[in-house]
């Protein structure tokens, strides 16, 4: 039997989403199945301690979903001896224009190739971190490879997989519904909810 089909079994047993991958859902169940059910009186999902000022205030923009794994590619950096801080995360449709401006009818370099709505950002599944050394925020660096492995084992896509743009800061938490679609198609359903009001993971 492969990992990913062991965890799957497990995830199904705790009735957690059955994704294959480990990550603080997962963890959480496991943890109150065998340690202890209230972990601190909140969920499981829930329970994955505050990180830095910096990074909570930017996580706090994300949908409460993407939230404990936004902590846990942290926290797993940091058990690696990589400090990251989570540096960008909702972005509203008219930041998203205005970023896509820039560069094109604004001064500026192009920052970004996706209009207002065709961003995941823009719907609070997505963030972005960036590599520190103390208080040196690294552009480039080699770490930020070793943190994409990270992102990816706790079941988050990974920027810097993309086969157009790379974009190694870049992680996105995929809802469930949209495993077999592609970016476009899942795009678009993200832009049909958010017009109806629909929760992104339901």
């Amino acid at each position: 039997m492969r990992i990913g089909e062991m965890i799957a079994a497990v995830q199904q047993a705790l009735g957690v989403e059955v994704d294959g991958k480990a990550g603080p859902q997962t963890w959480g169940a496991i943890y109150a199945r065998l340690v202890d059910k209230k972990i601190d009186g909140v969920k499981p999902f829930e329970a994955v301690s505050p990180v830095d000022d910096r990074s909570e205030s930017v996580i706090a923009t994300l949908l409460p979903e993407v939230r404990p794994i936004a902590r846990a590619l942290v926290q797993k950096a940091a058990s690696a001896g990589i400090t990251i801080r989570v540096i960008s995360g909702l972005r509203t449709y008219e930041e998203q224009a205005a970023l896509y401006a820039q560069g094109r009818t604004t001064p500026g370099k192009k920052v970004t190739n996706a209009r207002a709505g065709y961003s995941n950002h823009n719907f609070g599944i997505a963030f972005d971190v960036g590599v520190f050394e103390g208080s040196k925020y690294l552009p480039e660096s080699p770490k930020y490879r070793a943190v994409g492995a990270l992102g990816i084992d706790l079941g988050l896509e990974w920027g810097g997989n993309w086969k157009t743009i790379v974009d190694q800061p870049h992680f996105q938490l995929r809802p469930a519904w949209a495993a077999d679609e592609s970016e476009q198609q899942m795009l678009a359903e993200l832009r049909s909810r958010r017009d109806r009001g629909q929760a992104v993971y339901a």
